[in-house]
């Protein structure tokens, strides 16, 4: 059973991404064991500290059923981390995962969509969480658009969660850690 309390404490090398290759920011890759401990395996929002500095974040799945860790310039510097360094963590799952903030198309055809709307609104917040990372994993526009039609209809219909989509993307491999760039 996973406490969603626990504060896990580990240390991991701070990685540059491969793609875009002028990236400001690193990340780092959650041991399985820690991510294990999460309340889920798909977007978890933690909160914690790197090197003794606070920050709260989204972690998103690395399609192994664990999680990556995105660290922005401004934590790395405020850190005093850079690229290469190992660098300790602790984090621990929020009390309550935040409201997922609606990407502009999607806003738009619930707007669009009275009954759609109503059943949006009736999900919960992970629900919610998962129909937006399966609108927004898409990885072509035509597929995105598909996915904003086909989710406004399933909620319509009053089908309150995404079907048939793996959050973790450990078994359609949608999902994954970014590459880690040459010499990290």
């Amino acid at each position: 059973m996973v406490k969603k309390n626990v504060t896990s404490r580990f240390e991991a090398k701070l990685l540059r991404p491969a793609e875009p290759p002028d990236a400001s920011w690193a990340f780092v890759v959650l041991p399985a064991e820690v991510s294990a401990r999460l309340p889920r395996r798909g977007r978890t929002t933690v909160q914690g500290t790197l090197d003794g500095q606070a920050f709260r974040a989204t972690l998103e799945p690395d399609g192994r059923l664990s999680h990556w860790l995105k660290v922005d310039k401004a934590l790395r510097e405020a850190a005093g981390a850079a690229v290469g360094d190992v660098v300790a963590l602790e984090l621990a799952p929020v009390a309550r995962e935040p409201e997922p903030e609606l990407p502009p198309d999607w806003r738009q055809a619930l707007d669009g969509a009275p009954e759609a709307r109503a059943a949006w609104e009736s999900t919960t917040t992970l629900a919610r969480v998962d129909w937006i990372h399966w609108i927004t994993s898409a990885r072509q526009a035509t597929t995105r658009a598909k996915r904003i039609a086909d989710a406004r209809d399933m909620l319509a219909s009053g089908k309150r969660r995404v079907c048939c989509f793996d959050p973790s993307g450990y078994y359609s491999k949608a999902f994954g850690a970014p590459v880690v760039a040459d010499g990290s």
